[in-house]
């Protein structure tokens, strides 16, 4: 008999993950709509009525499940991901707890390294809020793998982009960019690899390893922007200097663009063994290029 997965935050990501995972899982998903459901039956998957923020509907999760692949966004306020926590206190009350916990996290628990080269033994220092509440996700995941003993793998992941998760808007509309002298680093993963690597992670024995899941090429932002304004055809963006742009955009949009770090993956390709169908984002420029062009046209 299979064992059961169960994936709270079957978005995008998990999506590409069900045919593989279907092979050697029976899959379980947590849905709060019924269309939602339905697609999900369509990918034999069983969904699961429930709300991360309604802790009465969770309490069905518990003893369901052999393995848990968790790629929920947190709440959006406050320091800690309630969601989360609820989540564990349901699953807690079971005798049958899941034995292997898969994470997405986000790379921007690190905070802004300066450009610098880290690994995953770097203290997180998580500057905004949204990284904040993902290091208390990854604390409460580690305090419930050490009480019940089961393995945990969080997988610290940086802008994940596919054909249909770029910022075209941004492309096309020449929002400005840091100068190259002062611009920051950042890497990538695409969305299909991100996938795999969840596949892969829950092959994984072991206690809690942390992966920095992303490509293999550190990048400048404004690289990268200038490189899909070139694919789409359009002008590149202006570029400023670090004090003026901050008065141009949003915090939100300045949280993105200021932190700068470059990850290095090397635990990742010796301890997980996948090897990324695009090492880099060039690769995908260059595979992709004609579809970028069509798709700004559209937009």
């Amino acid at each position: 008999m299979m064992p059961t997965l169960l994936i709270v935050g079957c978005g995008d990501v998990a999506r590409r993950a069900l045919p593989a995972l279907s092979r050697h899982w029976r899959i379980l998903a947590l849905v709060r709509k019924e269309a939602e459901a339905a697609d999900l039956r369509t990918r034999g998957v069983l969904p699961l009525r429930g709300d991360l923020d309604c802790r009465a509907s969770l309490v069905r999760l518990a003893g369901l499940a052999d393995a848990l692949l968790y790629t929920a966004p947190p709440n959006g306020h406050g320091e800690r991901d309630t969601r989360l926590r609820r989540l564990l206190s349901a699953l807690a009350k079971a005798k049958s707890i899941p034995q292997r916990l898969i994470y997405i996290s986000t790379s921007g628990v690190y905070g802004d390294a300066h450009g610098r080269l880290i690994d995953e033994s770097c203290i997180a220092r998580p500057a905004s809020a949204r990284a904040v509440r993902r290091l208390d996700a990854e604390h409460s995941l580690r305090a419930f793998a050490i009480r019940h003993g089961v393995s945990l793998t969080i997988l610290r992941a940086p802008g994940i982009y596919a054909i249909d998760r770029l910022p075209l808007d941004a492309v096309a509309a020449r929002r400005g960019l840091i100068v190259a002298a002062q611009d920051s680093y950042s890497n990538h993963i695409h969305a299909d690899d991100l996938a795999r690597l969840c596949v892969h992670a829950l092959r994984r024995r072991g206690a809690i390893r942390i992966f920095n899941a992303c490509d293999n090429e550190p990048m400048a932002v404004g690289d990268w922007y200038d490189l899909l304004a070139d694919a789409c055809g359009v002008e590149r963006a202006p570029r400023f200097s670090r004090a003026e742009l901050q008065g141009r955009v949003s915090a939100l949009q300045w949280s993105f663009l200021s932190e700068s770090r470059r990850l290095d993956n090397s635990r990742l390709h010796r301890e997980l063994g996948m090897r990324l169908d695009w090492p880099s984002v060039r690769d995908f420029i260059a595979a992709e290029g004609g579809r970028l062009a069509k798709a700004i046209k559209i937009r």
